[in-house]
């Protein structure tokens, strides 16, 4: 077992990525704490679901950056190997083939940082979830 030094929770892994201490409590706040390196990239996926959900709100909820507007539309996150995005369940999806690229969950998507991002795809999944969301709130 390992125990990390800061929280002092216990992990079968050593040195396991995980989140400890309190939540940011913005945005700009959880990108400012991530390594150097990744923060650009950060910054490009938040503009991109921006552009995407210009009427959404953010905020910080499962203390990952989202976009909410009637609902959670997308969170993002910064790993040690790639970003995740998280758009919720995408199944049925229109993105199926394009999503072949990259290893996915039921509401999962992962951007390796070491090969390209497709930012158009994060775009297109902003816009279906605020179809989606919004479909929701008209049958409700």
């Amino acid at each position: 077992m390992w125990k990390c030094p800061t929280c002092n929770r216990e992990f079968k892994n050593a040195n396991q990525d995980h989140s400890c201490g309190s939540a940011p409590a913005t945005i700009d706040a959880y990108i400012a704490a991530q390594p150097e390196a990744v923060r650009p990239l950060l910054e490009k996926v938040r503009a991109t679901i921006r552009d995407a959900a210009p009427g959404a709100v953010e905020k910080i909820s499962w203390r990952m950056p989202t976009f909410w507007q009637g609902g959670n539309i997308i969170h993002f996150a910064a790993f040690k190997k790639h970003v995740g995005v998280y758009p919720g369940d995408l199944n049925p999806t229109p993105f199926a083939e394009r999503l072949t690229a990259y290893h996915t969950t039921k509401g999962a998507i992962q951007f390796p940082y070491d090969k390209p991002v497709d930012y158009e795809l994060i775009a297109d999944i902003t816009r279906f979830r605020v179809a989606a969301i919004g479909s929701e709130k008209r049958k409700s």
